[in-house]
């Protein structure tokens, strides 16, 4: 029996794809980018992402161009890309950040008329549906994130059209992974419930400041560090896992490590009961949705299944990162902020920077990713700290005051 069938069989009845159950959304990426890509081609991407998402790119052999973004949900504006990108890239690569869908519809449209794979990075986006579809559905192949939704800190899915690509992927799924060890899952396993704990008995300030204090944490900013001597030394070695391992196992060291059966069991106990979580999610969603920090796109609900069960509720504020540090005094700790850009961050010695990189400065800038399952206590401590929405400006006034943010060495 294939590993993590079991598992990969849940995900299958939920998607109606084919699915194949990998350690981590990262790893299951990669797959895809090495089965449907081959070295340097050209990946349209958000610049508003994960800096480990990039490295997995550069890890794959393949030049990262950066796309202008919607100010309302820091996705790829497709009309906004100029036709000489579109004409020149080898692939599409979507983020559905925060939950919200890309627009995929339009994504697919694109990529089938120019025969080349769109991939979806649905990390963020269990449960999410588009024109009453599923986000994961659309594209050639689409990465799965289990540490997200069911908070299991591991596990992945990738889905693929048909039995065959999924068996060729298994394959190489297995030559790139590690061998398990028993310390490692009782880690894995007992991490989700040290959280737990951690939020249940009020203690994420006090823990928060003392990691911080301890250097315990991976970054010390939004992005880790580039190290880019040591990242362009890599590049000739691409595709190469392990040449950029330093940068791809950032905060998921295990990221292609062999599960054992505890680990496995412990998330297949998590997704039989992932539905509850998203319900509980829409009803978050549905709270913050009607706070004046909301982002555009999720004042408007986008799709036709009501409100989406997203990962994090995009708000807009003034003074994000000055809020973020004192919402940690509320027991809050605000993650995924993807601020700079990744043009910003990398340079073009990495990506091929967005044409228009305004809209993403200013989005990244002001985000607030706020969790749902806490929207309450959000919302309370936003307005105990007299937090001032942000509203998009015009593009042509982003494009004149928002300058681009120093590059992370």
């Amino acid at each position: 029996m294939p590993y993590g069938s079991r598992l990969a069989a849940q995900m299958t009845r939920r998607l109606g794809r084919e699915c194949l159950y990998t350690p981590s959304a990262r790893l299951a990426l990669y797959l895809a980018l090495r089965r449907w890509c081959g070295p340097g081609a050209r990946v349209l991407m958000s610049p508003v992402n994960d800096d480990v998402i990039l490295f997995v790119v550069l890890a794959a052999g393949l030049r990262p161009v950066l796309a202008p973004v919607s100010l309302r949900d820091g996705n790829i504006d497709p009309a906004a890309v100029p036709e000489s990108t579109w004409r020149n890239v080898d692939a599409v690569l979507t983020t559905n950040l925060y939950g919200v869908p890309d627009r995929v519809a339009e994504l697919r449209r694109r990529c089938d008329e120019l025969g080349i794979p769109l991939f979806e990075d649905a990390a963020h986006a269990i449960g999410t549906r588009v024109e009453g579809q599923p986000i994961g559905a659309f594209g050639t192949a689409a990465a799965f994130s289990l540490s997200k939704h069911v908070a299991g800190a591991a596990g992945g899915f990738l889905a693929v059209d048909d039995a065959r690509t999924r068996r060729e992927l298994e394959r190489l799924r297995d030559e790139l992974l590690v061998p398990r060890r028993l310390r490692a899952d009782l880690a894995t396993t007992l991490r989700p419930l040290a959280r737990s704990g951690v939020r249940a008995l009020h203690l994420v300030r006090p823990v928060w400041r003392t990691m911080q204090r301890l250097g315990v944490l991976e970054r010390d900013a939004f992005r880790m560090e580039l190290h880019p001597r040591r990242l362009a030394d890599r590049a000739s070695r691409a595709p190469d896992l392990t040449a950029y391992e330093p940068w791809v196992r950032v905060d998921l060291h295990g990221y292609r490590s062999r599960h054992g059966a505890l680990v496995r069991a412990q998330l297949k106990l998590r997704v039989d009961r992932l539905d509850g979580d998203l319900t509980r999610r829409a009803v978050g969603v549905s709270l913050l949705s009607s706070t004046a920090w909301a982002a555009p796109t999720l004042r408007e609900r986008p799709g036709r299944d009501g409100p989406l069960p997203l990962f994090r509720a995009p708000l807009l504020v003034q003074d994000r990162d000055a809020l973020l540090e004192r919402l940690v005094a509320h027991g809050l700790v605000c993650g995924y902020v993807y601020d700079p850009p990744l043009d910003d961050y990398a340079g073009a010695e990495f990506v091929e920077p967005s044409p228009a990189p305004w809209a993403a400065r200013w989005f990244a800038a002001h985000v607030l990713p706020a969790d749902p399952l806490l929207a309450r206590g959000i919302t309370n401590a936003l307005m105990r700290e007299g937090a001032r929405p942000a509203h998009p400006p015009t593009a042509t006034a982003t494009a004149a005051t928002v300058a681009p943010c120093p590059r992370v060495r």
